[in-house]
């Protein structure tokens, strides 16, 4: 995918890409009335409460008038009486990784790949009964939210938020205090960009659907905590703290400056890394898909070499799988390209083929297969991504 950064968008309600960025993206929100024009929902309620009845679908649906009190939350997957016993207004269904269920819906995405794949999260479909909520709420990300069917209103406040703000006793973090001070109606087409931690409340008026575009924004205590653990597996442990020359000391209870020194050392040495070796251990960490999609996601069965050969060899079209994750960076000896959380080491001359892979979601095979044969291995990388379900053929 190539996208012109100085070009107005019509989604960004004619601000371009670079404008966006700079004077919005996790800044401020931004309101576009008809973000896209004369948009129509391909999905319909119905369809959508039949995939939350599927096994390996996230879902939830949110009441805020619970049998057993305000604000009940339960998960999928549902069934039919789930949804024939709803009362008729005040409840509200919320279906994550619609992209990776319903390949037809990636197009949606694409508009919004001026910001990085690994930074994109999902496309979470809801649909909303009259006076529908999730309750005054932040989140952690950014997030476009897209009138896809119906009408919405929705509340921003200005508000600082701090952990205790919440109501008690339930599963949803609700807040406790919302005063909102910017308030808009919006119809389909209309969208709603909010950076994180900024409250909001949406509330269907009438029955509604709203596509909500977010963005992954990893916390610096996971990363950290991902990384001991990689740091844990690679130590042996035979390695422990040694004090060979150990001089007397007057009190047996302290810990001595000598002994903070060669311990403090020692724990840095564990961590030590350098740039290039931590830079690719995040490539790898932030291409993987999530745990719960990799525990259900549906994968071809693996396919023999002949299948394989008539994928690459063929005319046809290939897409990547719904859930595949890819990402590159730059490395001293070429490109570090990364598949859902696998790194394969390839050289300078395999950069059009790496651009190719991450730019586009759909290939044609004849273009792969002309790309790959700028370096030795081309076509092994290509075997092993089709090999592992990650490039699929795309069936009419």
């Amino acid at each position: 995918m190539t996208m012109n950064p100085d070009e107005p968008l019509t989604l960004l309600g004619g601000l371009t890409a670079r404008a966006f960025l700079r004077e919005y993206w996790q800044q401020k929100p931004l309101l576009v009335r008809q973000a896209i024009p004369g948009f129509e929902s391909p999905l319909s309620p119905e369809e959508l409460a039949g995939l939350a009845c599927e096994e390996g679908v996230i879902s939830r649906l949110v009441r805020e008038r619970g049998e057993t009190g305000p604000w009940a939350l339960r998960t999928g997957p549902f069934d039919e009486d789930d949804f024939t016993s709803l009362p008729e207004s005040h409840w509200t269904l919320l279906v994550s990784d619609m992209e990776k269920h319903l390949p037809e819906l990636r197009a949606s995405l694409e508009p919004f790949r001026f910001i990085p794949d690994w930074r994109m999260d999902d496309l979470m479909v809801s649909y909303a009964a009259p006076e529908g909520s999730v309750g005054p709420h932040v989140d952690e990300y950014d997030v476009f939210l897209l009138q896809a069917q119906g009408r919405r209103r929705w509340q921003i406040a200005s508000q600082t938020v701090s952990g205790d703000d919440f109501l008690p006793g339930i599963e949803l973090r609700i807040l406790r205090d919302f005063q909102p001070d910017q308030e808009w109606i919006l119809e389909p087409g209309d969208m709603l960009y909010l950076p994180p931690r900024i409250p909001h409340h949406g509330v269907a008026v009438g029955p509604c659907m709203t596509w909500s575009v977010g963005f992954r924004a990893p916390a610096w205590r996971d990363l950290l905590a991902a990384w001991v653990d990689q740091r844990y597996e690679t130590l042996a442990p035979q390695d422990r703290y040694t004090d060979p020359g150990l001089e007397p000391q007057d009190n047996p209870g302290e810990i001595s400056s000598p002994a903070l020194a060669r311990l403090i050392a020692g724990l840095r040495r564990a961590m030590a890394v350098d740039d290039a070796e931590l830079a690719r251990w995040l490539g790898s960490v932030l291409t993987e898909p999530k745990a719960e999609l990799l525990e259900h996601m549906c994968l071809p069965e693996p396919l023999t070499d002949d299948a394989v050969s008539a994928m690459l060899e063929g005319s046809g079209i290939l897409e990547r799988h719904g859930a595949a994750r890819m990402a590159w960076i730059r490395a001293d000896e070429g490109f570090c390209l990364f598949v859902n959380g696998q790194e394969h080491l390839l050289p300078s001359d395999a950069e059009a083929l790496v651009r190719y892979l991450c730019g586009q979601q759909t290939y044609e095979a004849r273009m792969l297969m002309q790309l790959c044969t700028s370096y030795k291995d081309g076509e092994g990388l290509l075997r092993k991504l089709c090999e592992a379900g990650v490039l699929l053929p795309v069936t009419e």
